[in-house]
Order: C-alpha cells, then sequence, then structure tokens
C-alpha cells in the first residue's frame, strides 16, 4: 500500500489488488486518468490522456483546440467552462452565477484515515492500515476551497472518498451541489446492477446496460428508502457472481442519495455519488464549511462475488463498531406479530417463559408499551411506560425478564410523533410541517424536527432514562414513515434546504450519543422494515431489520440481493408464524428456519401455539444456531444459485480455515419427475475431505467445487411412496467439516 506523488503532478494510490490514479492538467483541474487492477508505478502517466480536436466544442485555450473539458476524464468536475455533464460540485454565488473554477492548490499524504465529525464512516484501528491523501483546490474569485480526500486500504481492495467544502472567502454563497464522489471511465462497456423495490419486497437485483444519457438511483424521501439503496455496481457484460470485472460503489449514507452513470456521446462513462442535489441548498457564510459523506468504491476482477466479500470485510470490521461488532448475536425472540398491541405483562411473561425453555436469549418487547398506546394513534412521543400495561414499569418488567435467565430488549420509534401525544401537545411545532399547507400523515403519525438539537436533546433525555433506569440488553430503533412537508420552524427561508441533511445529521447524534452511553446495548436499526438498510446505519447499529416480509420464500430474493453490499451479520432475519402475516403462504417450519439463520437469528411468533413436535423442532433449530452461528454469521459467504433466475436458490459460509462450511438449498416450487441436480460449491480447501452430514458421505474440497455437491432428491417424488419431505418451499443445509 502506498501513495506516490511525482513531479509530473501524478498522484497514484495503490495496493496489491488496485491502483487510482489522476493528475494535475494544465489548467489546474485534476485529471482522472486510471482506476483498475494494481498496475506498476511510474514517473509519468499523462500519455493516458485522450484529448483531440473535435468539432463544437469549448475550449479554455484559444491556441489548443484538443484540450476541452468536454472530453477530458477528470476528477471533480464543475458544470459550464467547456463541461456540459452533470457535475460533481455547484457553487450559486451573490451574483447568481453558479460558475466555478477549482485549481489545485496543494496536497498532503499521511499513514491513517481521519474521522468524519457528525457523520458514519470508515475507520482503522492502526495507521498502518491505511493512507490518505488530502488535495485542496481552490476557486481563486469566490475563495471557496474543496478538500478531497482519498484512502486506500492495505487489506481491501476499496478507496475510500469524501470531499469537505470550506468558504473562505468574503462572501456568503450557496452550496447547491456536493457531491462526493466523481469518477470518470474512458468507456461505456458495463452493465449497471441496482438494488431496487419497496416495502416487503427490498433490494431486488436489476442489471441492464448502460445506454448513452443517464441511468441512475435516487431517494427523495429522507431515507435512503425501500425503493432504492445507495449501492450499484458496474459489470462487465460477461462479468458474473465469479468472474469479469466489476467496480461497486456505495455511500455511507441515510438521507436523500443519487448515484448516476452518464454516458456521453463518446462513451465516456461519469459516476457521481452523494446527496441528492434536488431541494439540496447549503448557505455557507465566510469561515463556514461543509462535508459530504463518504462514498466507497472497490474494484474485482473476479465477478459479483468477490466484490460483495470486500464489502463485507470491510464494513463489517471497519464500519460497525462497539462492542457487538464481532460477537455472535442473541437469539431473541419479538411479540409483535403474536400480540401485536394486544398484550398485558403476565402475557408477555408467558410467551418469555415458553422461548427460555426452547432455548431463545433475549426478549424483545415491540410497539404499545408507551404513553397511552393502545392502538398507532396515539402515545409516540411519550417514552414512558403505561402503568395500565406495565404496573412495575420497564424496569420491572426488565427484571423479570432477567429472573427467567434471558436478556431484555426494547422497541423505540423516536423520530416519530402522534398528535395524541403530551410530546406534541406541548411542542406542536417540533413537527416537520410546511405553514399554511396541509400535512401529510402516515401510519397516523408525524415526523419531528431532528435538525432542531433541542429536539434530539429531548429524545435522548427520554431514552436514556428508560435505557439507564432498567436493564435493556437491545434497542430495536424504528422509523415508520417517509417525509413530507420537510420545513422547519426555526430556520429561516435561506436555509429550508438544508433539512433534509440536518435531520440525518441529528439522527445521527442521538445515535452517536446513545451507543456511546450504552455500549453494552446491541442496537438494531429499522425503517418499516428494510427503509434505511444502509452503510450509514450500521456505523451505529450492527444489524438492521431486513424487512418486515419475513415470509421464507420471499426473503430468498431479500436476502440474496441484500448481500450483494452487507454482512451476513448485518440482516435481521427471524422464524414467523405460518401462514405468513405478509403474503399468507404456509411453508415448512424447517424451511422458515433455513433461511432465518443465514442472519441474525430470532423468532417472530408465539411459541406456545406451535405443537409439541414443533416444539422439539424448534429446539433443534436453536441449538444448531447457538452451535453455528459464528459461522454463519461471520464466515466469508459465496452466493451459489440466483432466485432470480430459477426456481432453485443456493448460498453457503465457509470457515477462516475452510474447515467447516453450511450450504443452504432451497426449492420454491416442486415438479414432477424432476431433473437430476448438483451444486458447484466454492471457497473450500481442495486437499481436505469434507463430511456430509446430509448423506453421510466424504468428499474432497476439490470434488465439491468442480463435480458439486449433488442435490437431487434421494427419489422421485411418486404419491404411492408415501414421501412427505420433498414438497414446495423445501430446503437442506448441507453441513461439511473436513475429516
Amino acid at each position: 500500500m502506498d501513495i506516490r506523488y511525482h513531479s509530473s503532478k501524478t498522484f497514484h494510490l495503490f495496493n496489491d489488488e488496485i491502483s487510482y490514479i489522476f493528475t494535475v492538467l494544465k489548467n489546474g483541474h485534476l485529471g482522472q486518468l486510471y482506476f483498475g487492477a494494481a498496475i506498476h508505478d511510474r514517473e509519468d502517466f499523462s500519455h493516458l490522456i485522450e484529448m483531440t480536436p473535435r468539432a463544437m466544442t469549448a475550449c479554455p485555450y484559444d491556441q489548443d483546440p484538443a484540450f476541452s473539458l468536454e472530453h477530458l476524464r477528470q476528477e471533480y468536475p464543475v458544470y459550464g467552462t467547456s463541461d456540459f455533464r452533470h457535475p460533481a460540485v455547484e457553487v450559486m454565488q451573490q451574483n447568481g452565477s453558479s460558475i466555478s473554477e477549482f485549481v489545485y492548490e496543494s496536497h498532503t499524504i499521511a499513514s491513517g484515515k481521519p474521522n468524519l465529525p457528525g457523520l458514519p464512516a470508515t475507520y482503522v484501528e492502526d495507521d498502518r492500515e491505511a493512507m490518505t491523501l488530502e488535495v485542496t483546490l481552490r476557486d481563486a474569485l469566490t475563495g471557496v476551497t474543496a478538500l478531497l480526500r482519498y484512502t486506500i486500504f492495505a487489506d481491501y481492495a476499496a478507496i475510500a472518498r469524501s470531499v469537505m467544502i470550506a468558504n473562505q472567502g468574503e462572501e456568503t454563497v450557496h452550496l447547491r451541489r456536493a457531491m462526493s464522489l466523481s469518477l470518470d471511465l474512458p468507456d461505456s462497456d458495463y452493465e449497471w446492477l441496482q438494488l431496487s423495490g419497496c416495502w416487503g419486497r427490498e433490494r431486488h437485483i436489476v442489471r441492464r446496460p448502460l445506454t448513452p444519457g443517464l441511468t441512475a438511483v435516487d431517494s427523495l424521501r429522507g431515507s435512503s428508502s425501500h425503493e432504492q439503496n445507495p449501492f450499484v455496481a458496474l459489470l462487465r457484460p460477461d462479468a458474473g457472481e465469479r468472474q469479469g470485472e466489476v467496480l461497486g460503489l456505495s455511500l455511507i449514507y441515510s438521507g436523500n442519495f443519487q448515484i448516476s452513470a452518464q454516458v456521453d456521446a463518446h462513451q465516456n462513462t461519469r459516476l457521481l455519488c452523494g446527496i441528492n442535489p434536488f431541494g439540496f441548498d447549503w448557505k455557507l457564510e465566510p469561515g463556514e464549511r461543509f462535508q459530504t459523506p463518504e462514498a466507497v468504491l472497490v474494484y474485482s476482477q473476479k465477478g459479483l462475488n468477490d466484490m460483495s466479500q470486500t464489502f463485507h470485510q470491510l464494513y463489517g470490521r471497519r464500519l460497525a463498531r462497539g462492542e457487538w461488532r464481532d460477537r455472535p448475536r442473541p437469539i431473541l425472540i419479538n411479540n409483535w406479530e403474536a400480540t401485536y398491541f394486544d398484550f398485558t405483562e403476565d402475557r408477555l411473561i408467558e410467551i418469555a417463559t415458553r422461548a427460555r425453555d426452547c432455548g431463545v436469549e433475549l426478549f424483545v418487547l415491540d410497539d404499545g408499551w408507551f404513553g397511552q398506546r393502545c392502538n398507532d394513534h396515539a402515545g409516540l412521543g411519550d417514552w414512558q411506560a403505561n402503568p395500565q400495561r406495565l404496573a412495575n414499569g420497564i424496569s420491572g418488567l426488565a427484571q423479570r425478564i432477567e429472573g427467567l435467565g434471558m436478556k431484555f430488549g426494547l422497541w423505540f420509534e423516536p423520530e416519530m410523533v402522534n398528535e395524541d401525544s403530551d410530546l406534541y401537545r406541548a411542542h406542536p411545532d417540533w413537527v416537520l410541517r410546511t405553514p399554511g399547507r396541509n400535512a401529510c400523515v402516515g401510519r397516523h403519525q408525524l415526523v419531528l424536527d431532528f435538525s432542531r438539537p433541542e429536539v434530539v436533546d429531548n429524545l435522548y433525555q427520554q431514552m436514556s432514562v428508560i435505557l439507564g433506569g432498567a436493564k435493556v440488553s437491545y434497542v430495536k430503533w424504528d422509523m415508520n414513515r417517509s417525509i413530507t412537508e420537510c420545513y422547519s420552524a426555526v430556520l429561516p427561508p435561506d436555509r429550508q434546504g438544508e433539512v433534509f441533511h440536518r435531520y440525518i445529521l441529528g439522527v445521527y447524534n442521538l445515535y452517536e450519543r446513545l451507543t456511546s452511553r450504552f455500549p453494552h446495548v446491541l442496537f438494531e436499526s429499522c425503517a418499516s422494515g428494510g427503509a434505511r438498510f444502509d452503510p450509514g446505519m450500521l456505523y451505529y447499529a450492527p444489524q438492521c431489520w431486513t424487512s418486515d416480509d419475513s415470509d421464507a420464500v420471499e426473503r430468498l430474493k431479500i436476502q440474496y440481493g441484500t448481500s450483494l453490499c452487507y454482512p451476513v451479520s448485518s440482516m435481521g432475519a427471524h422464524v414467523s408464524v405460518s401462514p405468513n402475516h405478509q403474503v399468507m403462504r404456509s411453508t415448512p417450519l424447517h424451511t422458515r428456519a433455513n433461511v432465518a439463520c443465514f442472519g441474525t437469528f430470532g423468532y417472530e411468533l408465539d411459541l406456545n401455539k406451535l405443537t409439541p413436535s414443533e416444539l422439539e423442532e424448534v429446539k433443534e433449530q436453536i441449538r444448531f444456531m447457538k452451535e453455528y452461528r459464528s459461522l454463519l454469521q461471520f464466515g466469508t459467504f459465496y452466493r451459489l444459485k440466483s432466485p432470480f433466475e430459477g426456481n432453485e436458490t443456493a448460498w453457503m459460509v465457509v470457515s477462516a480455515d475452510q474447515k467447516t462450511a453450511i450450504v443452504g438449498w432451497y426449492r420454491v416450487l416442486n415438479q414432477a419427475n424432476k431433473d437430476f441436480s448438483r451444486l458447484r460449491l466454492e471457497g473450500l480447501n481442495p486437499d481436505f475431505c469434507y463430511q456430509n452430514s446430509v448423506t453421510g458421505t466424504a468428499h474432497y474440497g476439490d470434488e465439491l467445487m468442480r463435480c458439486g455437491l449433488i442435490t437431487s432428491d434421494p427419489v422421485s417424488p411418486l404419491s404411492e411412496l408415501g414421501r412427505t419431505d420433498s414438497g414446495d418451499f423445501e430446503s437442506r443445509l448441507y453441513i461439511l467439516k473436513a475429516k
């Protein structure tokens, strides 16, 4: 790993896997030269600058018709000075002009990686893990500077990038666009992959060729959203899971974002990633500065799965933090689908007792415990226990749960308020609402104005009283609606374009304060399921509720798509009741567990309603999970068969020493007289002989990876054979142990 600056004014960041090269152009702008597999360093890479005179181009130099920013690849481009593509930055000056000339001024190179104040970001625990380049650009007319930060890691094929804009001039300016990353690529021979969906079917994989013009994903909902995720990948057309060139791009941010690829008339591709510029307007007084979120670039020559493993390792080890980062997660039961709002303390203890007898370690009380919360019309904002339901408060219930030998967890939705609440009656101006206009309501609730420090302080005090006064070991932090009428009652008109971002900064601030004060508490983020499953949340909460849809069949696609960027340890995954409450599908208990075990495992049902044989099955599932959860949550993950391409899905995890692997195989619908089938495995040691837990046979790793694991049913499913274990929604877990 190294960062070198050559006399040719060229920067080269490289490690064993990747190289990133850019230079100072003759007009002082930064020019992009190369990003990809590691190449030899040299003094001068200027031959990679491609220029030729073209018709209808504007040129900064009258005597040099070949030099036009319209065609040059750049690092942090602006619009309007011969470049007509979408820019990385736009600064509106007092005279109304948004033309800027950001010219190289200086740079520093240092070991390690600085933090981003107030924002989540990747980090290092030892300065030898990374090196950071900071390049300062200055616009001479306005005095505005852009500090471009690049971090290259020793052990990851990744570059982390962010930008800090500072107003060092004498006049106020407005920052209308400040992307975290811009990357110009020399061709457009890529396919674009995104994770899209909606509530209940988040992060489905969509892949299509890049074409001239603009391809983009974004959110304007105030959260990263169910609909789009702040992650994309560019793949060569021949690239797949295990081969080909892949570039992954992820934004560590939880609010409105945009990632776009613009293909110009000469097949150059410009990638932009950052805060969504729509509606964004940040006022910068002289002396003020603005920090963008961090974007992470990952490169692989070995396909999507290798790219995903880089994200898994980086985000799991150097984005997630705290006591729970590397610890196997407790097996929990959540009461929501068992009781909804209809519960008493004794009813909760009844559910917890049965769960304890089955081996569950953590009982989580969901919505309905606070204020006058008998339904979703009231109580949000009043974070004190309802004495009519919990006579001894949260501390009393937690003590009873602890007395059973379990840990206790609690649900909060701190960002929301009901109009029927003491908090709203006391502070009706604390909500986001446009003056004189109707306010939309979602789930009968309004959004608190987290851009206001006094609002965040109030929620911190309320939550601290609960967490400090009871034995709470886990918090589920929910957010159940998108932001509408985004207007703060305390900001002036020329700062209303800051509210969306200030809101997210307020959320981060509350998370930071709570996780710092209560480091033993395991936080799980949630936003009506997966509406805020993003890297920004992982910095504070090492796991996230993956989707409100807990149906095992639907979860195949949701968890498969999520794994493109996010580690298994981050995915909240539970066994729920059958028929499922979201899609009314009935699936076998073992299949529900076989899907959920590739995540942070738990139950979302009333175990008292199961049959004795089902309870024994649950006990066995929990025994299995306790034995293998470290491997399942922190092993090396491989996708083997995609649910988006056929009737079967398969994935696997392998231990670091390659001595143990678990293969998950899932079939949605049964077929008459099915074909023979086998599954080529990944990541095994070719010289190890592995015992197969399902068949009892032993096979060398090279055979399992090249010939494959046979997954054919033992017999054809003929009715007279009376088989009951080979129907629809079937699954198997193969445990492979080296002999």
